[in-house]
């Protein structure tokens, strides 16, 4: 299970990548949030994918799930949606008020 969820760490990586070399401020915005969600399963798939009951004191169990993964996993969630809605309101007004969401144009290159 560990090697599938590794390649489809790769996957995402390597998508979200893609999508950062782009030229449109969109394809970014989406490429940093898919990159996001990748280090959300890379985190996961270190922190252990065994099955295991939950680490309560009175209980006797050979084996158990750590949380602390997951808490780190929920609060960057939390952080990414935030971080991904204030871009895509900054991109708007941009798009609102330069009327392109290429990024030369936005960096003052024009093509020849």
């Amino acid at each position: 299970m560990e090697t599938i969820m590794s390649v489809l760490v790769g996957l995402l990586f390597t998508i979200g990548t893609y999508l950062i070399l782009t030229k449109s401020l969109l394809r970014i915005i989406l490429g940093t949030s898919v990159i996001s969600h990748g280090v959300h399963l890379l985190i996961l798939t270190m922190g252990g994918l065994k099955k295991g009951g939950p680490p309560l004191l009175g209980e006797r169990g050979s084996s158990y799930t750590d949380a602390i993964p997951q808490a780190l996993i929920l609060t960057a969630i939390v952080i990414n949606f935030a971080t991904t809605a204030l871009f895509l309101v900054l991109s708007y007004r941009a798009y609102k008020q330069l009327g392109t969401d290429d990024m030369d144009k936005l960096r003052g290159i024009e093509d020849e």
